[in-house]
């Protein structure tokens, strides 16, 4: 559940501002909390029959042909934007790290950082299930808890700034608007567990006495409660020692101690090596039933090699075209992440449930269906400003 977003959330911050941001901050964990809550109970909804796939209850919900084409692209838009801006992550805190741990050496380009980071997926994306990369899972589990603890605890240790500034970044109006919007959109990534939960969910033995939704939720449970230590003291922490002055990523804002901050970054790459997976098995097994039953492909060990290092060669290409953590966080954030974390699951629960009108039921899922409509039109426009800005003063593959 935590990812690499977190490290946003201080910039996410000082282009909200104090009142919006807690405000959004809070309101984003229980909304996303609940419609995880509705995807847990939706799993096995249908007695003995489990809905493995998010498409798979998309297509309960609105029909085959509909369900799939609703779904899926949307799906498929979070599963490759995530793996493009984890990428970027990868890259970035390498680099971070050879400049902590040697900083007297000759300047690397961030591009050579990406491509080492994607040398690893060139290999692990031939593991073959979600089981089997477990180990690799747990890793970036503790990662995640450690980075995000050492980031709010070095943000305190260095202190409040002395020319600290809680004002707006942007100095027009329409920055202000961009950045706020884009916001919107770094916050809205941050939250991404839904997509792959029901994956996750279907790897859990099911019986009529004791449902996988039991032990799922206990699991929900225990990430949010892990989300709300990390998530809250980073953004909050981060934004009050630093202000608008915080980059897009707060630990490349830090840089003492040495030591700690360097540790960080390596846990961060770590981390995004187990979460590039978490989210590229999906895509895999797409491409692989797509090759297989609509092109009429022999299932190979060739068909699997090519597809996959094909994939993994994709997004480190993209990662490098355009390196840019913050606008693509803004942008997948609202694009892609919104419909499938916010509402899609709320209007899923009303197609199948049918609640009666204006019950709390009701109510409840139309709120967070209008504020996820919202986020989805609004944060990709701050997002995409935000990609166009950053550039106008980048040299392509430096």
């Amino acid at each position: 559940m935590v990812g690499a977003g977190v490290l946003s959330l201080p910039y996410a911050m000082s282009s909200l501002g104090w009142g919006p941001g807690v405000t959004v901050m809070i309101v984003s964990w229980i909304i996303t909390l609940y419609t995880l809550w509705q995807m847990v109970e939706m799993h096995e909804m249908v007695p003995g029959r489990r809905f493995d796939r998010y498409h798979e209850l998309g297509q309960y919900a609105f029909g085959d042909k509909l369900g799939l084409w609703i779904v899926v692209p949307q799906q498929l838009i979070v599963e490759v934007g995530v793996n493009i801006v984890y990428m970027v992550t990868g890259g970035q805190s390498l680099k971070k790290f050879h400049n902590l741990v040697c900083p007297n050496c000759q300047e690397i380009r961030t591009t050579f950082f990406i491509m080492i980071f994607a040398s690893v997926h060139f290999v692990l994306s031939h593991l073959p299930n979600f089981n089997s990369i477990s180990c690799i899972s747990l890793a970036a589990a503790v990662m995640s808890l450690s980075y995000s603890t050492i980031a709010w605890v070095a943000a305190v240790d260095k202190g409040i700034q002395p020319d600290v500034d809680y004002s707006y970044k942007a100095s027009t109006t329409p920055g202000v608007v961009f950045h706020f919007l884009s916001a919107l959109g770094e916050v809205a990534f941050a939250y991404a567990g839904h997509n792959v939960v029901l994956e996750i969910q279907a790897t859990i033995p099911s019986t009529p006495e004791k449902p996988s939704k039991i032990p799922m939720w206990r699991g929900v449970i225990v990430a949010y409660a892990v989300v709300a230590i990390c998530y809250f003291p980073v953004a909050f922490l981060g934004y009050w020692m630093f202000g608008n002055s915080v980059d897009d990523n707060i630990l490349i804002t830090l840089n003492k101690p040495t030591w700690l901050v360097a540790s960080a970054n390596m846990f961060v790459v770590i981390h995004v090596i187990g979460s590039y997976q978490i989210y590229a098995m999906p895509v895999f097994d797409m491409i692989e039933t797509v090759l297989v039953k609509k092109l009429n492909f022999t299932p190979s060990f060739s068909l699997r090699f090519v597809s996959r290092t094909t994939y993994v060669a994709f997004t480190m290409i993209v990662a490098i075209s355009v390196p840019f953590f913050g606008g693509l966080l803004g942008f997948f954030g609202g694009f892609a992440f919104a419909p499938t974390t916010y509402y899609l699951p709320c209007i899923i629960w009303l197609a199948v449930y049918k609640p009666r009108r204006f019950s709390l039921s009701w109510w409840t899922n139309w709120i967070c269906i209008v504020l996820g409509v919202l986020l989805m039109v609004l944060s990709p426009i701050g997002g995409l400003r935000s990609i166009i800005i950053s550039a106008k003063n980048y040299k392509f593959f430096s």
